[in-house]
């Protein structure tokens, strides 16, 4: 059984103003997993899942368009991140455990399917959910992230992509990434954040929550499992197919992903959206929150 117990922090959905929601703790696939969630009970579920370095709170600006156009919709914190379980041990962020968590989750709310929408790592969870995991996905949405036997190819036979991949590299390393990350309160992270999005993106106002969220015990070495867990676990692809209805939302102006990327990951799927965004960068849901907002409404409806 999946237990639940209300918990407000300061990075929990206290930090949302403009959405009735609440944070919620479930115990599923042996890990605590924070949650915010929004919405009827009764309404079809959608399921947001975040990349790194963000957490739930990279998704506020989608909650409440999808909640007024009739979804209940989960935000997990992955295992790891913020006010979620953060599992000793790189074996625990594998990409297969990682999903096992939002297949469990899906469970917790007395479903068999959702809609996934997935950003960054929150985006190859998602593809990994439609792969290996079908019967639990019913549509598709992803936001700047590759489909993973796409992004193997391009890291093997485009010079570009490996180059702009360097840091998966250096997060390979023990502990000095931890380092560098927390040296002068985060401020490669942060950079990392303003420097690869479009001017004023990322305020210090929300800047804040996120360093919150980085400092606390474990989690940036719970985060930095994720890169680790992907080098030394690979797992073979059970299809390359992609049968779930899927849209594909990719910021062209992505610093760490090419554009091709999206374009061969669109093929894995017969039935496809291809949404590419000039002159936005790898934070789409944060440069175009409107945008992304009533495309994903567009996508969801079409739902059988």
């Amino acid at each position: 059984m999946e237990s639940r117990s209300a918990e407000c922090l300061e990075t929990d959905a206290t930090l949302l103003s403009t959405v009735e929601a609440e944070s919620t703790v479930r115990r599923i696939n042996g890990v605590r997993i924070h949650v915010v969630e929004a919405g009827d009970d009764a309404d079809p579920l959608v399921v947001l899942l975040h990349g790194f370095p963000e957490f739930w709170y990279g998704w506020r600006h989608q909650i409440e368009p999808l909640v007024d156009a009739g979804y209940r919709v989960l935000v997990p914190d992955q295992r790891g991140y913020n006010l979620s379980d953060k599992p000793a041990g790189v074996r625990a962020y594998r990409i297969r455990e990682c999903s096992r968590d939002i297949v469990a989750l899906v469970a917790s709310e007395g479903r068999d399917q959702a809609h996934i929408v997935g950003h960054d790592w929150g985006g190859m969870v998602a593809w990994e959910l439609a792969l290996r995991y079908p019967s639990v996905v019913d549509r598709l949405g992803i936001v700047n992230a590759p489909h993973p036997g796409v992004y193997r190819h391009h890291l093997r036979s485009n010079p570009d992509q490996l180059r702009r991949s360097w840091y998966v590299f250096v997060f390979q390393l023990p502990w000095i990434p931890e380092l560098a990350c927390r040296r002068d309160d985060f401020s490669l992270l942060e950079r990392a954040l303003r420097e690869t999005a479009a001017p004023e993106t990322f305020a210090e106002s929300e800047r804040k929550h996120y360093r919150a969220a980085w400092d606390r015990d474990g989690a940036l070495t719970g985060m930095i499992h994720w890169y680790r867990a992907a080098a030394r676990y690979p797992q073979p692809l059970p299809s390359e197919q992609v049968d779930a209805p899927t849209m594909i939302v990719w910021g062209e102006n992505d610093t760490a992903l090419t554009t091709e990327l999206a374009v061969d990951s669109d093929q894995h799927c017969p039935i496809s959206r291809l949404e590419l965004l000039p002159a936005t960068s790898h934070w789409v849901q944060h440069e175009r929150p409107t945008q992304l907002s009533e495309l994903l409404c567009d996508w969801l409806s079409l739902a059988s």
